[in-house]
């Protein structure tokens, strides 16, 4: 900045102040359009789904991943025709023992002792922020299962407006903007 105007003082060049002035204006621009973007909202009745691994060894995150790519890959086929927050949750509901199978299968299907725990209702969530948008803390209606201590790092995500049930084949091309502009356009569809 300060090598900008001593080159502008130097110069003396109206010209040259003109295209530094242009630049900060474009930037700002920019700056301003981009925190637009990222300044998504989550709807108050989204229901959020959280998997929390037992520990940050890499062996818990693993078996974290696999009960997330399970669990998701059940939901993906119990919501892909629900419209509202209710049939969400009573699909949830009367689905808790299918879950419950399912993280159960993981854990012996990779040789894992782990107790674990499925709770469905209003669970604590910290703040977060991820690609630039800010997730506020509190207590949100969610799907959370703990695996083990529950004390490692998590994966969670939105079931309802249904962002995590985008097909991942939809939004591999897609630019971190143009993903953040889909989404935005998910949540406003399911507000309205």
């Amino acid at each position: 900045m300060k090598l900008l105007l001593l080159i502008i003082l130097k110069e003396g060049n109206s010209f040259i102040m003109k295209k530094v002035i242009i630049i900060f204006l474009i930037s700002g621009l920019a700056l301003f359009s981009i925190k637009k973007v990222s300044s998504i909202e989550i709807p108050d009745d989204a229901i959020r789904i959280r998997v929390v691994a037992s520990s940050n060894l890499e062996s818990d995150q693993e078996i974290k991943l696999k009960v997330k790519e399970n669990v998701q890959n059940f939901l993906i086929k119990k919501l892909e025709n629900s419209k509202s927050k209710e049939q969400v949750k009573k699909i949830i509901e009367d689905n808790i023992e299918n879950l419950n199978n399912i993280v159960n299968n993981v854990l012996i299907s990779n040789n894992v002792k782990m107790n674990y725990n499925i709770n469905y209702g209003l669970n604590y969530f910290p703040k977060k922020v991820y690609k630039g948008i800010e997730y506020k803390e509190g207590y949100y209606e969610s799907l959370v299962i703990t695996l083990g201590n529950g004390k490692g790092k998590n994966w969670w995500c939105i079931l309802f407006p249904p962002l995590c049930l985008i097909d991942a084949t939809e939004t591999e091309n897609l630019t971190e903007v143009e993903y953040k502009l889909y989404v935005k356009k998910i949540i406003e569809k399911f507000k309205n």
